[in-house]
């Protein structure tokens, strides 16, 4: 009976970590290959430029800074350069080789200009890892492999991850209690900021333009339909929290959270600093756009008391939440074999924070052990699906982003209920720091329920046992 619980918890569980869960920090790789002569500066060059350019693909697709640097390391390890040095900062790569105390150390420097939304891009880079630890390719294989990749269009056309976006929009809505009418609203609403964005994008409108006028379409069509439907059960609020998550969900707060926590202050404060101002901007264009309607006599409802979730609703936040999870990988370009387990994340962590919501176990703590938990299986279920665990824990935790609150303390400072306000802006912000924070445990208990191990045919004892034959 043992060995068959064993057994079933070990296929469940999986038998292929994450490329990141079988790197041991510190610890000197098996090098497969014939070291490098260190009097080879042309060869030396070739290894660290290309780790520099894999962590450059890492850090441009949210991977923490720690991460980063230990897979830069580990690459560089893997074609015999054991004395590496890596620094990893908001936006630089930095690899040193050192050759001893007589020749001089060979440097290598990669610089991300900006972030993508392009998941499937971070599952090749894992895999190209997961290929140079296993198949002992060369350097000039693994370089043409990195040029592919960087050079490689979206899985899915633009018009699919649209699509995406607007149902993580309507997921938001069917999370937060919306009707029918709401949730397609917010798709829509969505949908289009979405593509208004993008057209900004491609003329270089900075980031924080793109997110005032994000957050002023959020508003707009919420509030109109509001003026026009006075007889109509509908609660605009709802709607523009939607569009509030779909522009905050690609921002790196995790990454700034798990880089403060793992020993990253200056990357963590940087890309925390972005992340304030990213979302000061939604807030200016949410504020532009009360003022703006007002002008014209239009105005949104007054916000009452939220009255507290029943059991009844936990159905539809479950499904609300994964419908979310699953839009949000999509909308990123997830690879196909990422999304079952990103609506699976999506459902377990909404339905935890639902389930504890209703034990008034208030918004902070329920989303922070939803959190965890959805690190714990967005680790787990990453073995099954060979995708990087970052991916399935940021689409687990996306539904419950605190856009409604974000939009309530706005809605209360502009109308001068000064602490009402502050209230509600500083339980966002607690909430936002609870899931980052919480899916990092969570990552980090998934990465010790296996003992990483090398391939077979790379374990030291083999080799003696072929030696001693």
């Amino acid at each position: 009976m043992r060995e068959y619980i064993r057994r079933n918890t070990r296929r469940l569980l999986g038998g292929r970590q994450a490329t990141i869960d079988t790197i041991e920090p510190g610890s000197i790789a098996v090098t497969p290959r014939k070291p490098i002569d260190l009097y080879d500066e042309a060869a030396i060059t070739e290894v660290i430029d290309l780790a520099a350019r894999i962590g450059a693909l890492l850090l441009d697709s949210g991977t923490g800074a720690i991460d980063t640097r230990d897979q830069v390391a580990f690459v560089a390890n893997m074609y015999g350069l054991h004395d590496v040095d890596v620094d990893v900062t908001f936006n630089t790569i930095l690899v040193c080789a050192r050759r001893g105390s007589v020749l001089p150390p060979i440097t290598a420097a990669r610089t991300v200009h900006h972030r993508s939304h392009d998941f499937t891009r971070l599952a090749q880079t894992d895999r190209l890892v997961r290929r140079i630890r296993q198949l002992a390719i060369s350097p000039a294989t693994a370089h043409r492999l990195v040029d592919d990749i960087a050079r490689a269009p979206h899985p899915y056309p633009y018009w699919v991850a649209t699509i995406g976006w607007g149902f993580l929009a309507f997921g938001i809505a069917v999370y937060l209690g919306g009707t029918l009418l709401v949730a397609s609203t917010a798709l829509v609403t969505a949908a289009a900021l979405v593509s208004v964005n993008r057209w900004l994008a491609r003329r270089r409108v900075p980031m924080f333009f793109q997110q005032i006028v994000g957050g002023f379409l959020a508003v707009m069509p919420a509030a109109l339909l509001n003026w026009l439907l006075h007889d109509v059960d509908f609660s605009p609020s709802q709607i523009i929290a939607a569009g509030i998550v779909v522009l905050m969900a690609g921002l790196t707060l995790v990454g700034s959270v798990q880089d403060a926590i793992t020993g990253a202050p200056i990357t963590s404060m940087a890309r925390f600093t972005e992340v304030l101002v990213m979302t000061g901007g939604v807030l200016i264009g949410v504020a532009v756009a009360i003022r703006f309607l007002g002008l014209f006599g239009i105005y949104l409802p007054e916000l009452t008391t939220v009255a507290p979730f029943g059991a009844g609703s936990l159905p539809a936040r479950i499904t609300g939440g994964a419908i979310a999870a699953l839009a949000f990988a999509l909308g990123s370009y997830a690879e196909r074999r990422a999304l079952p387990a990103a609506f699976l994340a999506g459902a377990i962590g909404a339905g935890v924070a639902a389930s504890l919501s209703i034990w008034v176990m208030g918004p902070v703590f329920s989303c922070a052990v939803a959190a965890v938990v959805v690190g714990l299986v967005g680790g787990v279920a990453a073995r099954r699906a060979v995708t990087p665990p970052l991916i399935i824990a940021i689409a687990g935790i996306t539904p419950l982003m605190p856009g409604s609150a974000i939009y309530r303390g706005m809605y209360g400072l502009l109308n001068g209920e000064i602490g009402a306000g502050s209230a509600e802006m500083a339980t966002a912000l607690a909430i936002s720091i609870a899931l980052a924070g919480g899916v990092t445990l969570g990552e980090f208990f998934a990465r010790t329920l296996h003992r990483p191990r090398l391939p077979r045919r790379l374990r030291p004892e083999r080799h003696s046992r072929r030696i001693t034959g």
